[in-house]
């Protein structure tokens, strides 16, 4: 029986996507996997379909769900959140152009059993080296094994805990914006749970690897912010 429904939302970007599927597969816990297409091209479409015996992962395709475009991340969250609660499992979102160890989601759930009111629970992001790098670039001088925060997580793989998830019901995500890391990192400290960042479960991250135009944040800034505020982009 699985011990955590895990879930990836998908847009393209398919070699990384495997690379995390099939960490998640070879987890020292049981995971139930669920790949959330969201309006992806026809090949990354046939590609996840013809691998999701072979991995294991279970695949819902957005675009039979809705026709809102890309990205479909609030919608995502509450039917996520619908199911871990149905199935009282702890909720992890482990994103698309992340790679977890083999002990990641085991070290997560072992934090959320031993706290007494637990949040969110992430591990931190390094790059291929093993170094801190973004989106945790503010926790990068920390040497403890873990810390409470009232910073912002992100979700590139972040543990919800079962009683977060039946305290806020995600129908009331604000329409206008695309992530909601930062809104509901913050909703979490506001009802009083305790949010939490491994530093010693670190997990290798690809920034933007599903969404190559964010880059320009760090190559071409001007061009990213054009971007994101003429186009109404990355709304957070």
């Amino acid at each position: 029986m699985a011990e955590v429904l895990v879930i990836t939302p998908v847009k393209n970007s398919i070699e990384t996507t495997l690379d995390t599927a099939k960490a998640i597969a070879s987890s020292t816990v049981k995971a139930h996997h669920v790949i959330f297409n969201d309006f992806s091209s026809e090949e990354t479409k046939a590609i996840l379909e013809e691998k999701k015996a072979e991995i294991g992962y279970e695949l819902i395709h957005i675009e039979d769900l809705t026709d809102h475009p890309s990205p479909n991340y609030k919608l995502v969250l509450q039917l996520s959140q619908k199911r871990a609660i149905q199935e009282n499992l702890p909720l992890l979102v482990i994103e698309s152009d992340v790679v977890v160890k083999p002990d990641t989601i085991e070290k997560l759930l072992e934090t959320l059993k031993k706290q007494s009111k637990p949040g969110l629970i992430g591990s931190v992001t390094v790059d291929e080296k093993g170094v801190v790098n973004f989106p945790y670039l503010k926790f990068k001088g920390v040497k403890e094994p873990m810390i409470d925060t009232n910073r912002s997580l992100s979700f590139c793989c972040t543990l919800f805990s079962p009683d977060f998830l039946k305290s806020y019901d995600f129908t009331g995500l604000d329409e206008a914006k695309d992530w909601y890391d930062t809104f509901i990192s913050k909703k979490a400290i506001e009802l009083g749970f305790q949010n939490t960042v491994l530093m010693n479960a670190p997990v290798w991250h690809r920034p933007h690897a599903s969404r190559p135009w964010k880059q320009l944040k760090y190559t071409n800034p001007l061009k990213y912010y054009f971007l994101k505020f003429w186009k109404g982009w990355d709304k957070i």
